[in-house]
């Protein structure tokens, strides 16, 4: 009876890439008289999750950059290597659909397999743990994503750093919105237009001001400044193999293993790329494996020393199942320097 119905969203299971996507029939996105650039129908192998394959991209359910509307689309705006695009995916039937707008559009379309997934390989994941088995059964749809992109992944994950997420939220919101561009196509348009984040050169040159009103620190803006000018090397991690591509990501001071671990998660799709340095993590991870709710990161790798390989999606199932320990202590507290 357990798997008959879908889970309700928590916190915890939107941490770990749920995105909500409707099924209704009216549209969250009104359609303009402009024909799509590109058009792309992809069959995937298998069953596919549209919010939870993307979900992840995700940062913040108003995040300017992520939709999903009531039609039962994903919209993604984002900075490609060939200019900015908007692109908008859909299941239909067996297959999906994408249509693509701006400048990006063919280079998102030609990474559309790889976004959904094509690379991934779920059945190489052998559950070792009845929890996991259970979270696994519930989304077979379940796919990790490879934008192949690394600054649009770096910059959020910069923002999360030692802070709350509604912190790291805001100041993406306020910055997209302030320095980025409007999306390409009919995305770009209305009272919730969609938004294209900054080049790096438009980073670079956010004034100290800004970063203060998005209560951003010096120490965060700092290593987002230091990595837009090296935005091309940067760029180039995505040829390499996810660890070559963390030690490079690392070079970058203020970019630790807990930021390139969120990159390459993202970018590459790593299914071996843990988070480590995590507040949270190793207590959920030690909690639904071991019922020992105080663990840290060398007990939480212990723990998952059986999914070697593929410990990232073991975690992302454990975020998923929603099974985590009650909360003993008050939320961390939450400060907007933005106010001072």
């Amino acid at each position: 009876m357990a798997g008959r119905f879908p889970q309700r969203p928590t916190r915890t299971t939107v941490r770990g890439g749920h995105v909500a996507v409707p099924a209704g029939a009216a549209a969250g996105i009104p359609r303009q008289a402009v024909a799509p650039a590109r058009v792309r129908r992809w069959v995937p192998e298998g069953p596919l999750d549209l919010g939870l394959t993307l979900g992840p991209l995700r940062r913040g359910p108003a995040d300017p950059t992520f939709r999903a509307t009531a039609d039962g689309s994903v919209w993604r705006a984002c900075r490609t290597p060939a200019g900015p695009g908007t692109l908008r995916v859909r299941a239909q039937g067996g297959e999906v659909l994408g249509e693509a707008w701006g400048p990006g559009a063919a280079w998102l379309l030609e990474q559309l397999p790889e976004l959904l997934g094509a690379g991934d390989d779920p059945e190489a994941f052998v559950p070792r743990h009845r929890l996991v088995a259970l979270a696994r059964h519930r989304r077979p749809g379940l796919r990790l994503t490879r934008t192949g992109l690394v600054l649009e992944s770096l910059i959020p994950s910069v923002l999360e750093q030692k802070v709350t997420t509604d912190e790291a939220y805001r100041a993406w919101r306020r910055l997209v919105r302030r320095f980025g561009e409007s999306a390409p196509g009919p995305a770009g348009v209305g009272e919730r237009a969609m938004w294209v984040m900054p080049a790096p050169r438009t980073w670079a040159l956010v004034p100290s001001w800004e970063w203060h009103r998005a209560g951003v620190d010096d120490k965060r803006a700092s290593t987002i400044l230091r990595a837009v000018r090296v935005a091309a090397r940067l760029e180039q991690a995505v040829g390499m193999p996810a660890d070559e591509a963390r030690a490079r990501l690392e070079v970058v001071p203020g970019v630790g293993p807990w930021t390139s671990a969120e990159v390459v998660q993202r970018s590459h799709g790593a299914a071996d790329a843990v988070t480590v340095g995590d507040l949270h993590l190793p207590g959920i991870v030690g909690w639904a494996l071991a019922g020992d709710r105080e663990a840290d990161d060398a007990e939480m790798l212990r723990l998952l020393e059986p999914y070697a390989g593929q410990r990232h999606r073991a975690a992302r199932l454990i975020l998923l199942s929603g099974h985590v320990p009650a909360r003993r202590k008050p939320k961390m507290r939450r400060v907007d320097i933005g106010l001072l």
